[in-house]
């Protein structure tokens, strides 16, 4: 093969990887509606009003399921786990278990300290980290799986 060709090749599969790569990432909006869906869940339930919670709870089931399930139509493709490897998966993991720390942390405490509806509080950060963090995670994972070279893992 002619080394131009090679590397036009070489190009198109780059291009390819991109693009698969892109595709498969959670959008932005998706992390601000997990956000808002998650405070309206807790503060319905932290009501103790029943037709509340009751409103709170389908409308967070609805919200769910739609914004996962047009996530998940959307998506054409699904990047195997080699690509995502064992940073994209402690990645995860740290960000997922930062906020629940922060979430129940921040809970337990205003709980002790005596304040009204300390969940619901708690649960502010925790949505704000989810819709901020979310995207920058998924920008880090982007940039880990496309710095992963063509033919094989790293």
């Amino acid at each position: 093969m002619d080394p131009i060709d090679a590397e036009l090749a070489l190009a198109e599969v780059r291009i390819r990887r991109d693009q698969v790569v892109s595709s498969t990432l959670v959008p932005t909006w998706f992390w601000l509606a997990i956000g808002a869906l998650m405070l309206l869940f807790v503060a319905s339930i932290e009501s103790r009003i029943p037709w509340l919670i009751a409103t709170g709870s389908a409308l967070y089931g609805l919200g769910l399921a739609a914004a996962i399930g047009v996530v998940a139509f959307r998506s054409r493709v699904q990047v195997r786990n080699a690509l995502l490897g064992l940073r994209g998966a402690v990645a995860i993991t740290v960000f997922a278990l930062t906020l629940v720390a922060i979430g129940l942390g921040l809970g337990f405490a205003l709980e002790a300290l005596g304040a009204p509806h300390p969940a619901t509080i708690a649960m502010a950060p925790v949505a704000l980290g989810t819709a901020f963090g979310g995207p920058r995670l998924m920008a880090y994972l982007r940039r880990l799986m496309l710095s992963r070279p063509l033919a094989g893992a790293r």
